[in-house]
C-alpha cells in the first residue's frame, strides 16, 4: 500500500456492477476462491432482495448468480458470510435470519427472535459473527438489549440490557468480549463470563449524541474505531488507555457512514462518508510513553494525519467493506451501484 497521499485511482483498479435496486447491506465471503459478495437491496417496502455477486479477477468483470439471489422481508441492515467455510449468510431486520447457499439455490435455514411470546420484535440495528467462536453471534436492537445468540442451538445464551438507549453497532473482540456503541453516546465492552458488569470504553463529548458504528481490529485487537452522529472525524480508541482517543480522523468533508479496518496489517483503516470519498488511513505506530505500562500510548495529533488514498465515487458512500480472503479489494456501495476498488 502507498504511504503518500493519492488521489483516485486510476479507472483500471475500479470496477461497478449496477443493481435494480438501492444497495446498503454488503458482505464479501471469507472464503471464496475470488470476490463474492451479498447485497442487500433499500427499498422502503416490505418486499427486498439479496444478490449474490462474484467476481471474475480474470476477466475483470461482475457475475451476478441469479440461482443463489433472494427474497428478504424489509431491508436487511447488515448480512454477514459464515466466518470460516461453511454456507451459510446470515441478515438482520427484525430478526436474526440463517440462509443456506447451495450450488443452485438458497434457502432460509431459521428464524431467531426473542419476541415470540409477545409476537412483536424490536428492530434489530446491526450484528456480528463471533470468527473465534463462530456458533456466537451477537446482535444489536433499539430496545437497547444485546442479544448473544447460540446459532448451533438455535437459542439465545444470554441477552443483556447494554445501554440507557437504542444500541446501533456491535463487535466481538475475542470468543467472549464484544463492545456495542449506542444513541447514549458511550461505547462500552462486555465479558461473557461476567455479565453483570460492563466497562465504559469512550463517551461522547457532546452528552447524547449518538455513536453509529464501530469496528474492532482484527489484526491488534486493542484498537477499536467508531464515529458519531453527523461528524465528519472517525474516533480511534485503545482499550487499554480507554480515557481519550487515541487519534481522530478528520479529513472528510461531510459524516461518516462506515469504516473498516484493514484485514492483514494492523495500522490502516478505510472510512466512507456522505462527501463521496472513501480514504484510506495510515495510523502511527503506537508510541510507548517513558516509565510507563507497555500498554500506555501516546494520542496522535489529529491534525497531523492525512489519508494515504483518496477515492472519489461522485455520490454519498453508504456503505464499506474490506474483503479479508482478498485484501487487495474494497467494496463501496452508493445509490444502486456497488463498486469494487483494487488497493
Amino acid at each position: 500500500m502507498e504511504t503518500s497521499t493519492q488521489e483516485s485511482p486510476v479507472s483500471a483498479n475500479v470496477f461497478t456492477f449496477d443493481s435494480p435496486h438501492p444497495v446498503y447491506a454488503m458482505a464479501f465471503s471469507p472464503s471464496s476462491a475470488s470476490p463474492r459478495l451479498a447485497l442487500g437491496s433499500f427499498v422502503e417496502d416490505y418486499s427486498n432482495r439479496v444478490e449474490v455477486v462474484g467476481f471474475d479477477e480474470d476477466a475483470l468483470a461482475f457475475r451476478p448468480d441469479p440461482a443463489l439471489s433472494f427474497d428478504h422481508p424489509y431491508p436487511p441492515t447488515k448480512l454477514m458470510f459464515h466466518p470460516l467455510s461453511l454456507p451459510l449468510l446470515a441478515s438482520v431486520c427484525d430478526s436474526l435470519r440463517l440462509w443456506g447457499l447451495g450450488p443452485d439455490s438458497t434457502e432460509l435455514r431459521s428464524v431467531l427472535d426473542n419476541g415470540k411470546s409477545s409476537g412483536y420484535c424490536a428492530p434489530l440495528t446491526s450484528f456480528d459473527w463471533n470468527d473465534v467462536e463462530p456458533r456466537r453471534v451477537g446482535t444489536s436492537s433499539i430496545d437497547t438489549t444485546c442479544t448473544i445468540w447460540d446459532v448451533d442451538r438455535g437459542a439465545i445464551e444470554t441477552q443483556l440490557i447494554a445501554h440507557d438507549k437504542e444500541v446501533y453497532d456491535i463487535a466481538w473482540g475475542e470468543a467472549g468480549v464484544f463492545a456495542s456503541v449506542s444513541a447514549d453516546g458511550s461505547v462500552r465492552m462486555f465479558d461473557l463470563r461476567d455479565k453483570e458488569h460492563s466497562t465504559i470504553v469512550y463517551e461522547s463529548p457532546r452528552p447524547d449524541t449518538p455513536l453509529l458504528r464501530l469496528a474492532w481490529n482484527k489484526v491488534d485487537r486493542c484498537y477499536m474505531a467508531v464515529t458519531t452522529m453527523d461528524s465528519n472525524r472517525v474516533v480511534v480508541l485503545d482499550i487499554r488507555s480507554p480515557a481519550a482517543p487515541v487519534a481522530e480522523l478528520q479529513r472528510h468533508r461531510a459524516s461518516v457512514n462506515a469504516v473498516a479496518w484493514a484485514p492483514h496489517a494492523a495500522r490502516h483503516i478505510c472510512s466512507a462518508a456522505d462527501d463521496g470519498e472513501a480514504l484510506i488511513w495510515e495510523l502511527p505506530a503506537p508510541v510507548t510513553v517513558s516509565g510507563s505500562s507497555a500498554a500506555a500510548t501516546t494520542a496522535v495529533a489529529s491534525e497531523g494525519i492525512d489519508p494515504v488514498l483518496v477515492y472519489s465515487a461522485g455520490a454519498e458512500i453508504n456503505q464499506l467493506q474490506w474483503s479479508s480472503a482478498h485484501p487487495d479489494w474494497i467494496g463501496i456501495a452508493f445509490s444502486n451501484k456497488v463498486q469494487l476498488l483494487r488497493v
